[in-house]
């Protein structure tokens, strides 16, 4: 038996293992737990039917559904969600004049509020551009575009901080990306990146949070990859996580090599993974593992 064999039997065995051996753990993780309610007002929906278009999940859950009632407690109140913090602080920068054309993100939106629902339908089709645009790549235009500001990098805090921001005033509100039309092309992109195993390893992401969830791999408690709470603020890196930083981590755990964030590839998986959880909330910042 090759290396690359044995190592891939190994991680199979350990997984069935796992599976086997601690499944009244992760059948017993977080569920059950008293439904979603943040600042005892803000009501969560973390399970519902599928979407249509899901072939092999009926009853579609939240990443919050797999945590320790610990770190869901984390959500139920604003004062208590590490990733606030990050909100708190996009929110200076939304009133903060940047760049040539003397503006700021109130400028021209007012207050944040008046984007509720945004994060909702994003990933978009954005006709005038000619492409399917996330919320980082509207953050982007709107600050090069319209602020005559430099763009942040995809990923960085300040970035992330703002998506947060988005995210937080449109909780509450179901999740409803469009996948028809001139977005469908990049969408079936997406689904053909999510079924396709790579790297050593040869998983795809169905392979994790569609064939195992609610399984557990070493420690992990796998989850169905729902990105309905992006960003998220990981207790394991102490920060706020944009989605494509997430992508990244889980191909690098392929042994594969990996897109950039913002990238088209990203992108199209970006829509196909959110399209997954239509019907789930907003949810943005949460918190996990």
């Amino acid at each position: 038996m090759t290396k690359l064999n044995k190592s891939k039997a190994l991680i199979a065995m350990g997984l069935a293992v796992s599976s086997f051996a601690l499944a009244s753990v992760a059948g017993a993780e977080g569920h059950g737990a008293a439904p979603l309610v943040i600042n005892g007002d803000i009501e969560i929906v973390t399970n519902t039917a599928a979407p249509a278009h899901m072939e092999n999940i009926s009853t579609i859950q939240s990443g919050w559904e797999f945590r320790t009632p610990d770190t869901q407690d984390l959500q139920r109140d604003d004062f208590d969600n590490p990733g606030m913090l990050g909100v708190d602080d996009a929110r200076e920068t939304w009133a903060t004049v940047e760049g040539s054309e003397g503006k700021s993100c109130a400028s021209c939106h007012g207050e944040p509020e008046t984007l509720a629902g945004v994060k909702a339908v994003y990933p978009k089709w954005n006709e005038d551009a000619g492409e399917v645009r996330t919320i980082e790549m509207q953050i982007n235009a709107c600050r090069t575009e319209n602020m005559g500001a430099e763009a942040y990098g995809y990923s960085d805090g300040a970035m992330t901080d703002m998506s947060a921001l988005i995210s937080s005033v449109s909780r509450g509100l179901p999740v409803n990306v469009a996948i028809d039309g001139p977005a469908q092309a990049t969408w079936e992109q997406g689904k053909e990146l999510y079924y396709t195993r790579t790297g050593q390893l040869e998983l795809s992401c169905a392979n994790c949070h569609e064939d195992n969830y609610d399984n557990l791999i070493r420690a992990d408690h796998l989850s169905q990859g729902q990105i309905n709470g992006f960003p998220v603020y990981r207790l394991n890196n102490a920060k706020l996580n944009s989605v494509h930083d997430r992508f990244k981590g889980c191909v690098r755990d392929t042994r594969a090599e990996t897109y950039k964030p913002g990238s088209p590839e990203f992108v199209a998986l970006e829509l196909y993974v959110a399209s997954r959880g239509n019907g789930l909330s907003v949810e943005g910042p949460s918190v996990r593992n």
